[in-house]
């Protein structure tokens, strides 16, 4: 409903809907009817950055490039070329041009026309200083400053450029599109083609300077490590050479592998000499005391060869053992071993054993365990000595492998250093040969103007003002918070309603309102007042005091009170209508009635007078005064109790409720009270305590009337 009635707004203004735009549409005609043809010129460059044919040699063979660097790459060139060192070389080759060319691209302007040949011939100069330099005018010499004025007035200095000059890349392409628009062709493609030129220079000479930078550092950093790595080789080798070591790793591997073996024979050997014991023990234990001395006594004279060859064996044995267990000494201790079993075998054959006893054996056993015995517990010492200096050996090289460790440690890491700078020199040297990749691909080049876009201003014009005036009455809808139909009112008030009437213009005559048909809005403001008529009845339900309000001054109670009256006498009721409107008694002025409230209501019997049938308007003085300043309550009270028997209906026209007690003390002596209001307007912050006292009557409030409502929207 709310959008139907904006567009009951918007159909409401139509002519201005209609009337704005088309006189935008002249006034846009009038404006853009002589605009100047528009020439655009495009360059391209190439990059190089996306373009897998330039990348060769510089390839990234893991493929880490990725998208969003791609796009910080071109921004990164975009931005650059909207610098302003860059623009101002297109300034000053623009207005070198004009100063030194017969043809210029711009008429000239006042500033540029009034140059003598002097003052051209030193803005050629210190135009042509700056350019070279790449250096920007200053604003603070006067003489320069001079300079920036001339370029503002050709439009050729840094801002005025930059408002038709269009820089993006073309999609996903390895291209960036460089475009000027102006209203000369040559300018828009001397402008782009300059704008390349000095882009691909600055570029590339900051690239040059950067990347030669960057090669003479790590140049110099890795001669610095070199001399570092060399240094650190160098103190390893003088160390070993010192301390005699040839090769640590195979040295200190040698010397355990020696001690493993030994600690295997002499673990072998107390084996041996464990379970030779045993097995003599055992031996012994076969002969009794008296034969053991037997024997001992006999072979006594048989001793002295077997020590002499044991003495041989232990001294060979000693030195088998120190050689490390050469194997060129075996042979020699197996033919000394047999040669002692020899002797050992020798004293078994003689008769040395008791004739008694046949243990020959036994004793031959015995002596052979004896001399094996012996030879393992000697083979035990020399081992033990050899291994105490295999480990003395063993732990001289403990700190010298530790010393050893620690410089290599250092030449790794100094490796490591040195490798790391030498390939990313190597990197950088390589990508320093191939980085410039930035070359125009296409140079700008004069062309046909631009499709005219001067309808299209037209109609955009056109619409815009369309588009605007529709939107300031929305505003207007949107932002109006006035009382416009009856529905409005109860949904503001949350007050019940009696009726509406309609807008009715010039003066209202009732009673040719009543004997004759009028024109459609006399009709319809009858046909209302009646609606209202029965609508009071309805709430009155007998009583017959009734009290006209309103929240404000001119809302239309005069001419409901004078409707309503006139009304209820077409029926052939008894009515009096009384204006109590002490401020503004408009029926009294009217009227001319003969009685007065003043005077029917003050309490003075010597001036009373009886009340007529026939008068049907009690009238007043009016002047700053109130009801129960005429006379008291009760007294009133009984007047009105007089007059209620005389008329049907007492229809009373009080002050507006803004008047405080002047209202309110006549409504006390109403049976019910409605209250008029005129449409299309909004209740004030300081009117919602008056509805709040309409809504506390008890009961007595029958409704409201709209007042001055549009036609147009009423319907039975």
């Amino acid at each position: 409903m709310e959008l139907g009635n904006f567009f009951k707004l918007l159909w409401k203004h139509k002519n201005l809907l209609i009337i704005i735009p088309l006189v935008t549409i002249i006034v846009s005609y009038f404006l853009v009817k002589n605009l100047a043809d528009k020439y655009i010129s495009s360059a391209q460059i190439a990059t190089g950055i996306v373009d897998e044919s330039r990348h060769l040699l510089d390839a990234d063979p893991t493929g880490a490039a990725k998208e969003q660097s791609i796009n910080h790459e071109f921004s990164n060139l975009i931005e650059i070329m909207k610098l302003k060192t860059l623009v101002n070389q297109v300034s000053y080759q623009l207005i070198l041009h004009d100063l030194t060319d017969s043809v210029p691209f711009k008429p000239q302007s006042k500033l540029f026309a009034s140059m003598n040949p002097a003052a051209r011939k030193h803005a050629v100069e210190l135009f042509t200083d700056k350019f070279n330099k790449r250096q920007p005018l200053s604003y603070y010499n006067k003489d320069e400053n001079g300079l920036n004025e001339l370029l503002r007035s050709m439009k050729y200095d840094e801002r005025s450029l930059r408002k038709d000059l269009y820089i993006n890349r073309d999609e996903d392409s390895d291209f960036i599109t460089v475009s000027y628009e102006s209203g000369n062709p040559q300018l828009s493609a001397f402008v782009v083609n300059v704008l390349c030129k000095e882009f691909i220079d600055y570029y590339t000479h900051t690239v040059r300077q950067n990347e030669t930078d960057a090669v003479n550092y790590l140049a110099k950093l890795l001669d610095e490590k070199r001399r570092a790595l060399n240094t650190k080789t160098q103190q390893l080798q003088d160390y070993k050479i010192k301390n005699g070591i040839i090769n640590l790793d195979e040295q200190s591997k040698s010397i355990f592998d020696q001690i493993m073996i030994f600690n295997d024979r002499k673990q072998q050997a107390e084996k041996d000499v464990a379970s030779y014991d045993g097995a003599i023990q055992k031996i012994n234990n076969k002969f009794d005391p008296g034969e053991r001395k037997y024997i001992e006594a006999t072979i006594s004279k048989y001793n002295q060869d077997v020590i002499n060859s044991q003495d041989q064996l232990h001294l060979l044995t000693d030195r088998y053992v120190r050689s490390g267990f050469n194997p060129k000494l075996k042979p020699a201790i197996d033919s000394l071993s047999g040669k002692l079993t020899a002797q050992i075998n020798q004293t078994s054959d003689k008769y040395i054993t008791s004739p008694l006893t046949a243990k020959d054996d036994l004793v031959k056993q015995k002596l052979t365990l004896e001399v094996t015995r012996d030879l393992a517990k000697y083979s035990i010492k020399a081992i033990t000595g050899s291994l105490n200096q295999l480990n003395a050996k063993f732990n001289r090289l403990v700190p010298f492998d530790a010393n050893v460790k620690t410089y290599n440690y250092d030449i790794d890491i100094a490796s490591k250093e040195y490798l790391d700078v030498l390939n990313k020199y190597n990197q950088t040297n390589l990508q320093s040969t191939f980085s410039i990749k930035l070359r125009q691909a296409e140079a700008a080049t004069p062309d046909a103007a631009e499709p005219s876009k001067k309808m299209l201003l037209i109609i955009l014009g056109g619409m815009v003002s369309f588009a605007f005036c529709v939107i300031v009455l929305f505003g207007i809808f949107f932002f109006d918070d006035t009382i416009k139909e009856p529905r409005d009112l109860v949904n503001r008030t949350h007050l019940p309603l009696l009726g509406h009437l309609n807008t009715v213009m010039g003066s209202l005559d009732l009673k040719k309102l009543w004997d004759v048909e009028h024109r459609d809005k006399m009709k319809l403001f009858k046909e209302l007042i009646r609606s209202i008529r029965f609508e009071i009845d309805q709430e009155l339900r007998g009583e017959k005091v009734l009290g006209i309000t309103s929240l404000a001054n001119h809302e239309g109670k005069t001419v409901l009170a004078i409707s309503l009256a006139y009304s209820y006498s077409m029926i052939n009721k008894k009515v009096l209508l009384i204006d109590g409107n002490f401020i503004n008694p408009t029926i009294s002025n009217t009227v001319q009635p003969k009685v007065y409230v003043e005077d029917y209501f003050k309490n003075n019997p010597d001036n009373y007078e009886p009340f007529s049938n026939t008068t049907n308007v009690m009238g007043n003085h009016g002047g700053d005064v109130t009801l129960l300043e005429v006379s008291d309550e009760n007294f009133i009270r009984s007047r009105f109790n007089e007059l209620k028997t005389k008329y049907d209906i007492i229809i009373i026209e009080t002050p507006p409720l803004s008047s405080l007690n002047k209202s309110k003390e006549w409504l006390l002596f109403a049976n019910k009270t409605i209250a008029i209001y005129e449409a299309n307007k909004g209740i004030a912050k300081w009117q919602k305590d008056d509805i709040n006292f309409l809504r506390n009557l008890n009961g007595k409030f029958a409704g409201w009337v709209l007042n001055k409502t549009d036609p147009k929207k009423d319907r039975f």
